[in-house]
C-alpha cells in the first residue's frame, strides 16, 4: 500500500498497478513463509487506507475481535459451577468434569443447557484451568500444602538448559532400615551425583547410617 499511497498511478492505471501487487509473492513478516494476496484483498485494502486521513496504516491492522475471551455459550452460573467443582477436582481430567458437568445440570436447571465438551475444553483452556497432577494418593497434611506450592509457585523441572552445564550431589535416606551383620538396623542412605539436564549419575554410592555420620 505504501507505494500506492505516497505515488498514486495516473487515470486508469490502478487496475493494473494492482493486478501486478497480487502476481507477487511477499514474504511474512512473522513466519518468513512466502504468501501472495488476492486481487479483491488488495484492492479492499487500498480503498480503506485511501479513505483514512489519519491513520492510513493503522486502519490496515488486524482489528480484535470484541467478543475476545468471552464464551456466551457458558452461562455465568454454568461457569460458577466449573470454578466450583475444579478447586473439589483439580486432578480431574477435562471429560472428566465435563461428564460430572452433564450430571449435575439434571439436577441444577440454571447451569442447563451444558454446551458440547469441545466448548467446556476451550473454557477450561482460556481460564487456565489445567489438570494438577497429585502427588499422593493419601490426603495428609505434608501432600496438602506440596499441592498449594505447586499452585502459587512457579515449579521447572529443569534448572539447566544443556546437558553437562550444572551437576548436583545429594543424599537420601531410604524408607526401611535394613539388618547389618552385627544385628543392628540401620538406616541406607544413597550419595549420588547426577546431570540437571539428562539426569545422568555419574556415581551412586549406598552407605550405612552410622558410617555417614
Amino acid at each position: 500500500m505504501g507505494q500506492l499511497l505516497a505515488a498514486p498511478p495516473e487515470k486508469g492505471a490502478l487496475r493494473g498497478e494492482l493486478k501486478a501487487l497480487a502476481a507477487r509473492t511477499w514474504r511474512h513478516p512473522v513466519t518468513g513463509a512466502p504468501v501472495r494476496f488476492g486481487l479483491s484483498t488488495i484492492e479492499r485494502w487500498y480503498g480503506a487506507a485511501r479513505r483514512e486521513r489519519r491513520d492510513p496504516v493503522g486502519v490496515l491492522r488486524r482489528k480484535v475481535r470484541k467478543d475476545l475471551g468471552v464464551q456466551n455459550s457458558v452461562s455465568a452460573a454454568l461457569q460458577r459451577a466449573i470454578r466450583e467443582q475444579y478447586a473439589l477436582h483439580p486432578s480431574w481430567s477435562v471429560y472428566l468434569h465435563y461428564a460430572n458437568l452433564l450430571a449435575l445440570a439434571q439436577k441444577r436447571a440454571e447451569i442447563a443447557p451444558v454446551p458440547a465438551y469441545s466448548t467446556i475444553r476451550r473454557f477450561f483452556e482460556a481460564q487456565g484451568l489445567r489438570k494438577r497432577r497429585r502427588l499422593s494418593s493419601r490426603r495428609t497434611e505434608g501432600a496438602e500444602r506440596a499441592e498449594q506450592r505447586l499452585l502459587e509457585r512457579e515449579v521447572r523441572s529443569y534448572e539447566a538448559e544443556h546437558v553437562n552445564s550444572v551437576w548436583h550431589w545429594d543424599g537420601h535416606e531410604g524408607s526401611l532400615k535394613v539388618l547389618t551383620p552385627r544385628a543392628t538396623y540401620e538406616t541406607p542412605i544413597l550419595i549420588g551425583v547426577l546431570d540437571d539436564r539428562s539426569r545422568l549419575a555419574c556415581h551412586l554410592q549406598w552407605y550405612l547410617g552410622s558410617c555417614y555420620a
